[in-house]
């Protein structure tokens, strides 16, 4: 069983005890988050697309940690302007492990 699912901007496919990584959601360590934009549902009665939606189906997870990923570096350079600009970016997520599949 399992299902895709739509948060922060992107789809991930998400089953019942897998840890996933998603963009920074507002809830604590420990707390308990439901994510209800579920586009696919694949159970043992068959494979149920939504449009765009699935009726009545959401995902219940619990959050494991709040962190910040790798940092990357941008660069910014014209020439012959003597323009440099350098910077860094560190993306905040949120890693979610996932307990139930409702639908």
């Amino acid at each position: 069983m399992y299902a895709i699912v739509q948060t922060g901007g992107k789809q991930y496919k998400v089953a019942v005890g897998q840890m996933v990584l998603v963009e920074k959601l507002n809830a604590e360590v420990g707390e308990k988050v439901t994510l209800d934009q579920v586009l696919m549902l694949k159970d043992d009665n068959g494979t149920r697309i939504g449009n765009p939606l699935v009726a009545g189906a959401s995902i219940v997870g619990k959050v494991v940690e709040q962190g910040r990923g790798k940092k990357i570096t941008v660069y910014k350079y014209k020439k012959r302007k003597n323009m440099r600009k350098k910077q860094g970016h560190r993306q905040p997520y949120t890693r979610i492990l996932i307990e139930k599949i409702e639908g």
